[in-house]
């Protein structure tokens, strides 16, 4: 599994010399049980979970990954899974180059998401990628360019937005969706007011911070950490970097802000309408960051052209605030006497409740009675097979999902620099802010850079 630099480059400069047929072009309908095929890039925690793995909608046929163990326990897994013996791929450039997987899992940390979404649709993939979808705004328009151009298929691995109960409610957002879309919480035009913290049922997981000046450990054997590396900067090898406390080092995640947030703010922002803009300017409040290791936040409030605010309540100074307030309703999660919020077990629970709601004088409003005289929200294809089969834009895809990995990746800039700035939901720019900007739009390593470039 070890590939040298030299190796490394000579295989990614000749990446793109081949014309790459996709299977389904290539086999049609004598592809093996005329299912669609798929291979996971990356065997970590997340890889095992039940939309990539276990997922029977596609067949799985192989897997690639930087530790030889892992490789080793993919195989056994997707055996057990009753996947037959499956492919061990030497990395995910011989993954992708190979014309017998339609779909790539991308299960690595964040700082791959962008350069292995874009490699893998202009090798003619359709890409299903973990949250976060990217964890700066550059390499998020990027991977949208090059989805868009290359006319692939993308979701992102994330649901609330057209599924399962949303985090502290009873129902999923859609009913919020209706109420928001036909200007029942807020004229059209006027702004409303959203919290998220642990009144909200989040925290933020700031148990994820790396370590100052972390211990430099030997390279585990079976361990390609050049690849594993990639477009971050070059770090000496630290266990702590590479275990799942990577998250707390800003070269390869940003905290549970990275982590979680595309979960919570991608719903949000489907219910508040706001799928084709971004905030303009981001506020800061909390301690100043050390420069490679993810600490704690205050607050920060992300403000749309409306007037609209989302905050991150990171000190839970806000734990009695509603969800969403606007000038004619406020939204509230579903609530026991004690006022906890309730969570739900089971799909029959989740279908008993739904989130209260309250008028503008603070009296309880029939949310079922309202709701039977709205209109449906658009539609949404929510299987990526289908997607996939009959070419129609998923639900979370390259597109939204990019406004609403801007949405947290614009907190993290902010949380990062210390303070306030403006953005551009137009250009996607910082506005006026040099150092802003360098952090919208990093610098990679090579040849990664290369793959990422206009």
């Amino acid at each position: 599994m070890k590939t040298n630099r030299r190796e490394f480059l000579k295989a990614a400069g000749a990446f793109g010399a081949f014309n790459l047929i996709p299977a389904r072009v290539l086999w049609g309908a004598t592809a093996p049980s005329n299912q669609l095929t798929r291979a996971l890039i990356g065997f970590g925690v997340i890889a095992h979970s039940e939309n990539h793995l276990p997922y029977k909608g596609s067949r799985l046929v192989g897997l690639c990954d930087p530790f030889d163990y892992r490789v080793q326990q993919g195989i056994a897994c997707a055996e057990k899974a009753g996947w037959g013996k499956i492919k061990a791929y030497k990395n995910f450039l011989e993954l992708l180059a190979d014309p017998g997987v339609d779909i790539v899992h991308i299960c690595t940390p964040p700082h791959w998401h962008g350069v292995q979404s874009v490699m893998a649709a202009k090798a003619g993939k359709d890409i299903w990628c973990e949250k976060p979808m990217t964890r700066t705004v550059g390499e998020g328009k990027r991977v949208m360019e090059v989805v868009q151009a290359q006319k692939r298929m993308f979701r992102i691995n994330t649901w609330f937005r057209f599924k399962d109960p949303f985090y502290g409610f009873g129902t999923p957002v859609k009913p919020i969706r209706q109420m928001v879309e036909n200007n029942l919480v807020s004229g059209k035009g006027e702004p409303m007011r959203c919290v998220f913290g642990v009144g909200q049922g989040f925290s933020w997981k700031f148990g994820w911070s790396g370590r100052v000046n972390p211990t430099v450990d030997p390279i585990p054997k079976g361990f390609d950490y050049e690849m594993w590396l990639g477009p971050a900067p070059w770090r000496p090898y630290s266990d702590h970097r590479v275990g799942t406390s990577f998250r707390g080092y800003w070269d390869y995640d940003s905290g549970g802000l990275g982590d979680m947030a595309q979960h919570y703010l991608d719903p949000l922002q489907y219910l508040l309408c706001k799928d084709d803009t971004s905030p303009v300017k981001i506020d800061y409040q909390g301690p100043k960051q050390h420069a490679e290791t993810v600490g704690r936040f205050n607050r920060i409030t992300l403000t749309y052209a409306d007037g609209t605010e989302v905050i991150l309540d990171g000190d839970e100074s806000l734990k009695n605030e509603p969800f969403l307030k606007g000038t004619k309703a406020t939204v509230w999660p579903v609530k026991l006497p004690d006022g906890t919020i309730r969570t739900w077990t089971t799909p029959e629970q989740a279908k008993s409740q739904m989130f209260t709601m309250t008028d503008k004088d603070g009296k309880a409003m029939d949310v079922r009675g309202i709701l039977k005289d709205l209109p449906d929200p658009a539609p949404q294809v929510t299987d990526f097979m289908e997607s996939v089969r009959e070419r129609k834009t998923f639900a979370l895809n390259e597109s939204n999902g990019f406004r609403s990995s801007t949405m947290f990746n614009l907190g993290i800039v902010a949380w990062r620099l210390g303070r306030d700035f403006e953005f551009d939901p137009v250009t996607l720019h910082a506005k006026d802010d040099p150092a802003a900007e360098r952090l919208l739009y990093q610098g990679m390593r090579e040849p990664w850079a290369k793959e990422m470039a206009n």
